[in-house]
């Protein structure tokens, strides 16, 4: 008989909101790419709900495939010296990053916008 209970899982955090499987694993995600895409504006935005007060940059709107996204992830992680995380194709950066981010995304030749 098994009495365990889980108390700490990792592995919940990179599934296809769509099929429940790991991204890389994912077959549906060309299906939905095109279905899920906006306006083509990378909305920035900062927010501390959930984090004990503390902030958090959250990336939006991103046009791109799963692999691409996670390297735009790790450049921008290393470029603002933070940790952060990559979520159902948002992009969260620890703290208040969002002037370095706009210029950077600018940079790179995206549309931004700074939201509340």
């Amino acid at each position: 008989m098994s009495n365990s209970r889980l108390v700490y899982s990792t592995s919940g955090d990179n599934l296809c909101p769509h099929c429940q499987k790991q991204l890389d694993k994912c077959q549906c995600s060309s299906e939905h790419d095109s279905q899920d895409q906006g306006d083509g504006i990378v909305k920035i935005s900062r927010e501390t709900k959930g984090r004990k007060g503390k902030s958090v940059t959250l990336l939006t709107g991103l046009d791109l495939a799963p692999a691409e996204l996670k390297k735009l992830s790790k450049r921008l992680k290393d470029m603002c010296a933070s940790g952060g995380t990559l979520k159902n194709g948002t992009i969260e950066i620890q703290g208040d990053h969002r002037i370095v981010l706009e210029r950077t995304l600018k940079g790179m030749g995206f549309a931004t916008k700074i939201t509340n």
